[in-house]
């Protein structure tokens, strides 16, 4: 989005940027603001949000931005934000974080969550619902003549998360089938939320021990489970050498996806599969 400046040239355009952590939050700053802002998503998917370093384009758009909205428990944000901050002192900032009820592991280790918090809210539509408003709150101050435009879209947002949470909580009741493997953990808020269970091949941010690993393979084996998980950004061979035992089927999925309503879609379509509901 740009408009014309009153300055002496009068007609030279000025972007209006708002950066966003990772490709979610912008399907849900489009769906708000409609084309008011350029955003700039700072982790591409694909990329690992827990240890991603920035390239100086993104950088570059940073500089220029009006606002940051923060997932506030990632991995790189805890080593970049306050360097984000003083890169641009006058952007106002949002962290969607604190409209959640964060789930916080039973244990802490090295590498992943550096702060201790799950970090893949965004993923459960009932915390969609919430940090939607906080989001909508906060660009109606950042633009309050668009006030009225940003409640009329964030009423058309709130029909699409309700239909995805209408859907889930179907799934639930009548799946018997609660459990379903992954191999990074990203799905916590959503089993938290909709009664079920993730099961993840990943354990404490490593690779499964050989313990762990015949673990999975008699649970799955023993509760039949017809996929497996995993994120494009993640080496999937603990996952495949559990497939190859077990007759299970990997599938990719892509929670970093920037059209967050597409990716719940196809994730329902995976745990029904999964659940042997199809």
């Amino acid at each position: 989005m740009v408009f014309f400046s009153c300055g002496r040239k009068g007609n030279a355009p000025v972007e209006k940027i708002i950066t966003v952590s990772i490709g979610p939050f912008k399907y849900f700053v489009e769906a708000i603001a409609g084309n008011e802002y350029t955003v700039n998503v700072m982790v591409p998917a694909g990329s690992n949000p827990h240890i991603y370093e920035p390239y100086p384009d993104q950088v570059a758009k940073l500089k220029k931005s009006v606002a940051y909205i923060s997932n506030g428990f990632l991995g790189f944000e805890m080593t970049w934000l306050d360097r984000f901050y003083e890169m641009n002192r006058e952007m106002k900032t949002l962290s969607l974080g604190d409209a959640v009820d964060p789930i916080k592991p039973e244990h802490h280790h090295d590498g992943e969550h550096l702060e201790g918090v799950d970090p893949h809210y965004w993923v459960s539509p009932e915390c969609a619902f919430k940090f939607a408003y906080s989001l909508k709150e906060f660009l109606a101050g950042l633009n309050p003549e668009k006030r009225a435009d940003y409640e009329k879209r964030y009423e058309e947002l709130l029909l699409k998360i309700r239909l995805i949470d209408n859907t889930l909580k179907e799934l639930a009741s009548f799946s018997e089938r609660k459990g379903f493997m992954i191999y990074h953990p990203n799905l916590a808020y959503l089993a938290r939320d909709y009664g079920f269970e993730e099961i993840a091949v990943e354990f404490e941010g490593k690779e499964p021990s050989p313990a762990r690993m015949k673990y999975l393979i008699d649970r799955a084996k023993s509760e039949s489970l017809k996929i497996i998980m995993v994120q494009k950004e993640y080496d999937s061979r603990s996952a495949r050498a559990i497939a190859s035992e077990t007759g299970a089927r990997v599938v990719v999925i892509d929670p970093l996806s920037e059209d967050w309503y597409s990716s719940e879609k196809e994730l329902i379509e995976i745990l029904k599969e999964s659940f042997n509901l199809e």
